[in-house]
């Protein structure tokens, strides 16, 4: 994951990136230096040939990637597949909030083959909650307009699907079907990231209540009962697969070693970004693309940690029973001050409410399906 630009056009209220514990944004440049992200490609490439890959993601990043202007994008895509080389596949995405989403990125996007994805919380009501501009004005409706020009028909293919982050106050099926108004190839709802130190909105720590399982159980109900598939939901269809003894593929369920590593705009090589929700300066390595290789990341503890699956798990979590699937939750969402992640996920009652409630239906379908083949 490169951070291109880290700095946004909006001013979510909710953001990990500005409004949460970790400010060292504050910190570093705006705009990735071209030099640094040349020793950035560099970097990539040598870890690549290390390990003999043949295939890699590149995501780019911020604050709002688009910020950096398409010069940049360019430079950065195009240096990462020269050094990569013919033999290597290069998969490129960006996550954008779409205010700045025109026909001239598009045009780009299309030309350097990059997958976009786009943050929309559902509909007018539900997204201007929390996505409005400095000025406290709303940006649902210029989202909008951007998505219309990336689900035309000459641009559908670069679309890489929605991000929602999940406010339990907005009606969860109206959330969904909003979202399944532009026809997303997938979509990821993601649970708003808190600590036991700071809880997420109406988590309560330690209470048994479970209103984000609730708020998606009647999503994963509208979706899985549905006549046909609508869209991909990533968490659910993870939660799935885990269940049917597959291996994650995201950091929110499962015990899969994280494979993602952050380069900001500075150089620095730092742990995914997520983490700066726990406490200031939670992602830092203390390494940088000037001077240490990728693979140096693998030897810090924190990220060690990570790698090692069940046996990083607190005790309580080491003895449940779901703790395969449910893998402990997202990392940070596990920290708590004076003990750091040696906890479950402050969303522990969701979670195994959630994870219960897809395996009930998963088992009643099949038996549905085996009593209609009898």
């Amino acid at each position: 994951m490169l951070k291109i630009h880290s700095r946004c056009t909006l001013a979510c209220d909710y953001c990990y990136m500005y409004e949460l514990a970790d400010q060292t944004w504050r910190l570093r440049p705006r705009r990735m230096p071209l030099a640094i992200a040349e020793q950035a490609a560099a970097r990539i490439a040598e870890h690549i040939h290390a390990h003999g890959l043949t295939r890699i993601t590149l995501i780019l990043h911020g604050g709002e990637p688009l910020l950096a202007g398409p010069n940049l994008i360019t430079q950065v895509v195009t240096s990462v597949r020269d050094e990569a080389g013919p033999r290597v596949r290069v998969d490129v995405s960006l996550q954008t909030n779409g205010v700045g989403l025109d026909d001239g990125y598009l045009r780009l996007f299309d030309d350097l083959n990059i997958r976009v994805g786009v943050s929309l919380d559902g509909d007018a009501a539900a997204h201007d909650r929390h996505r409005r501009y400095r000025n406290g004005q709303g940006s649902h409706a210029v989202v909008m307009a951007a998505l219309k020009r990336l689900t035309a028909g000459s641009y559908r293919h670069v679309f890489g699907g929605l991000l929602c982050t999940i406010d339990v106050r907005n009606d969860p099926v109206a959330t969904y079907e909003a979202l399944l108004d532009v026809n997303p190839p997938m979509v990821d709802l993601l649970l708003p990231h808190g600590t036991w130190t700071t809880p997420p909105p109406q988590r309560i720590p330690d209470s048994p209540s479970t209103p984000y399982a609730d708020w998606l159980i009647a999503v994963f109900d509208r979706w899985f009962t549905a006549p046909r598939q609508e869209t991909r939901i990533r968490l659910f269809e993870e939660i799935m697969h885990l269940l049917l003894g597959g291996a994650s593929t995201t950091e929110a369920v499962g015990l899969s070693p994280v494979s993602v590593i952050v380069i900001e705009t500075d150089g620095s090589i730092e742990q995914s970004d997520t983490l700066k929700s726990a406490y200031h300066g939670a992602p830092w390595t203390g390494l940088h693309v000037s001077r240490d290789s990728l693979d140096a990341a693998l030897l810090r503890p924190s990220v060690v940690a990570r790698q090692i699956g069940a046996k990083a798990l607190s005790p309580e979590c080491r003895e449940c029973r779901i703790r395969q699937v449910c893998g402990g939750g997202l990392y940070p969402h596990r920290y708590r001050s004076g003990n750091g992640f040696a906890n479950p996920s402050v969303y522990c009652p969701d979670l195994f409410r959630l994870i219960t409630h897809i395996r009930q239906a998963m088992v009643a379908g099949i038996a549905a399906r085996v009593a209609r083949w009898q």
